[in-house]
């Protein structure tokens, strides 16, 4: 009986064994992919930083209102992803629900603002290579803040752009009256702006379904129409604008947009043309957005030289992170030329003062 027992166990551990060593080669296998793509060097515009004094205070005020989860972070684990999906550079940035989680509180949004942002400028000042960012910004509500950090950042840290979220306040969208202010001063400074969705105006579905799986991208689409049908991206073209996902919806949905402007009682200030040349005028990143029917759309409408990588590290996890780029890759392999425009060429003429080689 002893025996028995004895042998029972070496097989059980033997078994655990080689399922170990499976994995562990699966894995291996999966990152070899991706380290023998050195000669990429891709620029990430959408890649992001959560330092711990950040995710105490979403934890504060309990928790990331789209119900996602908030990821451990640091420096080290950024510079490992990077190296495995091939990312000399990360133009870095924080994520909704970033300073609006103090909306009602101007003195706390301003000083999450200028923390965040004193952390970017010294994790690029230590890390010159491998890192730009977007600054931060109080919730775009507090004008006055907002401008007055504009002017911080810029003027003292540098930065390679600012960080916006789809809406503010009570469901108050980019294009609302409010902020015009805030897009004159983008403008005199003909900075880029990189827009981020944020929390959408509706119920969470299920558990199974945080926002940012499927309101997101909707997001996007609301605040981009918002700009484009008000007249402010007309307005002020100076801004470059950098939208996250490939437009979210957009593509999919620009050409029935443009209905707004053969309807007369809305009295909508741009025609079809001038709408989809405004859309047009955008900057798309990939993040989360590679799949066939997603890039086929995405060519098929925005500006081949306004298309930019984006990762979504490490709120996608890393082997979603992979997949997508792999998928990327795949689909442009019979055209080497556009892939390297998206993984490098095109945000290397958008920085020409970060990346310049």
């Amino acid at each position: 009986m002893l025996c028995s027992k004895l042998s029972l166990q070496r097989s059980l551990i033997s078994l655990i064994i080689s399922i170990r060593h499976y994995s562990n080669a699966q894995s291996r296998e999966r990152t070899e992919d991706y380290v023998t793509n050195k000669n990429f060097r891709r620029i990430d515009t959408h890649h992001h930083i959560i330092p711990d004094f950040y995710t105490e205070a979403v934890k504060d005020v309990g928790g990331d209102p789209s119900g996602w989860p908030t990821p451990k972070w640091s420096i080290e684990q950024a510079k490992q992803h990077m190296s495995l999906l091939n990312i000399e550079t990360a133009i870095v940035s924080v994520t909704a629900p970033g300073s609006k989680i103090y909306e009602h509180d101007k003195q706390k949004g301003r000083l999450l603002a200028r923390q965040l942002n004193e952390f970017s400028a010294d994790l690029v000042k230590n890390n010159s290579k491998q890192f730009g960012f977007f600054a931060s910004l109080p919730p775009l509500t507090d004008i006055e803040g907002t401008i007055d950090e504009i002017n911080y950042a810029y003027s003292i840290l540098k930065p390679n752009g600012f960080t916006i979220y789809t809406s503010y306040g009570q469901n108050q969208y980019l294009g609302h009256p409010s902020f015009r202010s805030i897009w004159t001063k983008f403008n005199e400074i003909s900075t880029v702006v990189f827009i981020h969705p944020s929390e959408a105006p509706t119920s969470i579905v299920n558990r199974y379904l945080p926002q940012p799986l499927i309101d997101y991208p909707q997001e996007t689409t609301r605040t981009v129409c918002d700009l484009v049908l008000t007249g402010i991206r007309a307005t002020f073209p100076d801004v470059k604008i950098i939208l996250s996902h490939a437009g979210g919806t957009l593509p999919f949905l620009a050409q029935r947009i443009t209905m707004a402007s053969n309807i007369p009682s809305l009295q909508c200030p741009r025609n079809a043309r001038q709408i989809l040349d405004d859309f047009r005028s955008f900057y798309y990143d990939t993040a989360l957005s590679s799949s066939v029917p997603q890039l086929k759309a995405l060519l098929a409408f925005a500006d081949p030289s306004k298309i930019l990588f984006g990762s979504d590290v490490p709120y996608a996890p890393l082997t979603t992170a992979m997949d997508t780029t792999k998928n990327l890759d795949a689909f442009f392999q019979k055209n080497d030329q556009l892939l390297l425009s998206i993984n490098r060429d095109n945000a290397r003429l958008l920085f020409p003062d970060k990346i310049n080689d």
